[in-house]
């Protein structure tokens, strides 16, 4: 970091960012995300404008460096992340007594045009699981639970490598996950899927010492997200056309199929661990359009 540059912020900055590693306890990524927008925030604020104590720090201040970021082509979503980066900043500074005010009051995010999320249709889905084969042999086993894991609990790519054996709670039928935050939330597997698992626990390979995730490859070691990522995508391929094929893509349809059949939208919001419903009502416009199709197909007037 540039401590020159950030000075007289630098111990500001390295506080913010413990207070977020220890008390909001976010994700390593993120916190690296807030420490590069923060140090470019400063780094900019110190060229432009020479050394400048936190309570001078004004909003045009900021919006000049939110156009040189614009000029530079940086797209709406990382600007909106800069933006978020530097109130969760201010609004710490002021809890901390350090200003009186945020700058940030007057700041407005630019608009992002929302994208519907992709998802594989259920034909699609009955068929990756009824007839694409996948192997006996420990990779296809692994790849197939992969799969399964993904489309029946919605857990994100990083859950899913990091779950361990000891959150797959067999007399609940039930995993406990540990999301973002790691905020562990519980989602309700069915009794095949947890008999898959089962099977699949019995059967691993030589256990390396300190190795507790459910998916391993043939050396007992925990899978990486890149592994994850191509599998997904092969086998997505086998099934559907859609340009995007992630693990992700596998959490939007878990989603919206379940939306699709008449699940409450807090209901979702609480299996896929967001913390605003706004999060999840994006899928509320992938159930709209299927009853469009419905009414358009079942109505003699349509």
């Amino acid at each position: 970091m540039a401590v020159s540059m950030l000075l007289p912020h630098y111990t500001h900055v390295q506080s913010f960012l413990s207070y977020l590693t220890f008390e909001k306890r976010y994700s390593q990524h993120t916190i690296i995300s807030y420490r590069n927008d923060l140090e470019q925030f400063f780094v900019f604020l110190s060229g432009q404008y020479g050394e400048t104590p936190a309570d001078s720090i004004t909003a045009s201040f900021i919006r000049s460096w939110l156009a040189d970021l614009k000029a530079d082509n940086i797209s709406a979503k990382s600007i909106n992340r800069k933006i978020s980066a530097l109130k969760s900043f201010f609004k710490y500074m002021v809890k901390q007594g350090v200003i009186t005010k945020t700058p940030m009051v007057t700041i407005i995010s630019p608009k992002i045009s929302k994208r519907l999320p992709t998802f594989v249709e259920e034909k699609n889905t009955d068929t990756l699981f009824k007839y694409v084969e996948f192997g006996d042999d420990w990779k296809g086993k692994t790849d197939r639970l992969i799969l399964s894991l993904l489309y029946h609990t919605g857990m994100r790519l990083s859950e899913l490598t990091g779950l361990k054996e000891q959150q797959v709670d067999e007399g609940y039928s039930q995993l406990k996950v540990l999301g973002k935050g790691n905020k562990e939330r519980i989602i309700p597997v069915s009794k095949d899927l947890l008999n898959d698992i089962k099977d699949y626990l019995s059967q691993k390979p030589a256990r390396l010492p300190g190795v507790t995730q459910v998916l391993v490859n043939d050396k007992g070691k925990p899978l990486y997200p890149k592994y994850v990522y191509n599998t997904v995508k092969k086998y997505l391929g086998m099934v559907t056309t859609l340009e995007k094929k992630s693990p992700h893509v596998l959490r939007h349809t878990f989603a919206t199929h379940l939306m699709n059949h008449g699940a409450d939208l807090n209901a979702v919001k609480e299996l896929l661990g967001h913390t605003s419903l706004a999060a999840t009502q994006v899928y509320t416009h992938n159930t709209i359009e299927k009853l469009k199709d419905v009414h358009k197909k079942a109505h003699p007037k349509a």
